[in-house]
């Protein structure tokens, strides 16, 4: 094949393509050299001043920044993915501060001389006083409610002998009742039926809550076999806790001896954490029909209630809802055990998460004896008790705030996006030489290789071609 082009035609063609390839040289090299002017190091890869060995030496090096880049980023991804925390805590001042919750029970359940014979009868096996081999007849099922419980219970009016908050004289109508495993007992500052809660402006002795208190001794009930309703110890079990948790006070509570005045130096503790997967709290609310809030004792409780109703088809009398209560029998033979049982060794079953926001009391105790030998006989003669029953049964408890300040324990995220960014922006920057925009103006040269190479094939296909020998005319004529 030979050509039949005229020498003419052969010289256009020949310095057309010299055009085109020079215009495409100068193009690429414009546009490359555009974007890695922005990054360090690559220029010397492609600039032709650059012998072979120094361009490989550019190139290894770009190269070992480009993966030490790769390597700490991916680094720091994998941070962000494990969702770490870190723990702040600080104190806070205040002007005043709310009072607490305070709650006690006397550790006897039972008043001796208020049990009549019908009590001993149905309630005697119950409280090991009798043995198990009598006749149990139908009213004996729904004896042991709320009335009997508050009836047999210590009357706060009789224990109560003196009180006073913030220096003022309070009362017994100052306290509201509540029932626990311990029974009948009494919580002071409850917020309950509209009340506000009170409110303390100092720290320190005085500046709290007081209470004397008669335990009384003589109505406790004998001990003729290992119950929980029957007590080895004489004195009261105290919790301080907040108004939005119901005291769990055979769990948490301290107890207060007689013969002491008790010095309860209190410090008010907010606590906030964090919801999965930065931390283990519970941020839903509780799905319980007898509570609201959720805290970790009213989840414990609601637990126990359904465990109950579960394996005895019964309640005890300080459990929430209107179920069944269990009668004596069912206290001895079934609740009892089974309560005993669940606190103690089953630990899979009530497993209650932290709340993200919960309120404590941290404590310090201290105690002096009561009374002296010089006040012996004036607390005798105020009380028209005898010097050795002052010393058996009275006791005094002081709660009161350390100072008007609380220490606040947050939970936080250690690593958030805003960290991520700015660590590979850095690392960036040290190692290429690089930044948000040089990353821009890599998209934005793809893009007009993009609209080029890509749409500008599809664009001159769709367009209709001349053929070579109307160019030639054209060229010819001009």
């Amino acid at each position: 094949w030979r050509s039949t082009s005229s020498p003419e035609e052969n010289n256009f063609i020949h310095w057309l393509h010299l055009i085109l390839h020079s215009t495409v040289e100068r193009v690429w090299w414009g546009a490359t050299s555009f974007i890695f002017l922005s990054i360090h190091g690559l220029k010397f890869v492609f600039s032709p001043d650059k012998t072979k060995p120094q361009r490989v030496i550019w190139v290894l090096a770009f190269l070992l920044c480009l993966s030490l880049l790769f390597t700490w980023s991916w680094n720091r991804i994998l941070y962000l993915m494990s969702y770490p925390a870190v723990t702040k805590i600080y104190m806070v001042w205040a002007h005043n501060m709310s009072f607490p919750a305070v709650t006690f029970c006397n550790k006897n359940v039972f008043r001796v001389s208020t049990l009549t014979r019908d009590d001993l009868y149905h309630s005697g096996y119950w409280m090991d006083l009798l043995y198990p081999n009598h006749t149990v007849i139908n009213r004996s099922l729904s004896i042991l409610k709320d009335k009997m419980m508050g009836r047999l219970g210590h009357q706060l009016e009789d224990m109560l002998l003196e009180c006073r908050f913030r220096g003022e004289t309070c009362t017994y109508k100052n306290f509201s009742t509540i029932y626990t495993r311990y029974g009948k007992c009494y919580t002071f500052n409850s917020g309950l039926d509209g009340n506000p809660l009170l409110t303390t402006l100092k720290g320190g002795t005085g500046n709290g809550l007081e209470i004397m208190l008669d335990i009384q001794q003589d109505e406790y009930l004998p001990v003729w076999g290992e119950t929980d309703e029957t007590s080895y110890e004489a004195g009261i079990k105290v919790q301080i806790h907040s108004q939005d948790e119901p005291p769990f006070i055979d769990q948490l509570g301290f107890g207060v001896a007689p013969g002491f005045q008790t010095f309860v130096s209190c410090q008010q503790q907010l606590l906030q954490y964090l919801p999965p997967p930065w931390g283990d709290c519970k941020s839903t609310p509780i799905d319980s029909e007898y509570f609201s809030t959720y805290s970790i004792t009213a989840c414990r409780i609601d637990c126990e209630t359904r465990y109950l109703l579960e394996n005895c088809n019964c309640r005890m009398v300080h459990m929430p809802g209107t179920s069944t209560v269990c009668t004596p029998e069912q206290y001895k033979d079934c609740a009892d055990p089974a309560l005993d049982f669940l606190v103690e060794k089953d630990n899979d079953y009530c497993v209650c998460q932290t709340p993200c926001n919960m309120t404590r009391y941290g404590k310090e105790l201290s105690m002096v004896k009561i009374p002296s030998k010089a006040s012996a006989k004036y607390l005798a003669k105020k009380f028209n008790k005898s010097e050795q029953y002052i010393g058996e049964n009275i006791l005094v408890l002081d709660i009161f705030f350390e100072a008007l300040n609380y220490e606040k324990i947050e939970q936080k995220k250690a690593y958030e996006i805003a960290g991520l960014l700015g660590d590979i922006g850095g690392q960036m920057g040290l190692f290429i030489g690089a930044s948000v925009l040089t990353i821009l103006e890599i998209f934005d040269y793809l893009y007009e290789v993009f609209k080029d190479k890509v749409l500008g094939y599809f664009i001159r296909k769709k367009r209709p071609q001349r053929c070579q020998s109307d160019n030639l005319v054209i060229f010819l004529s001009l």
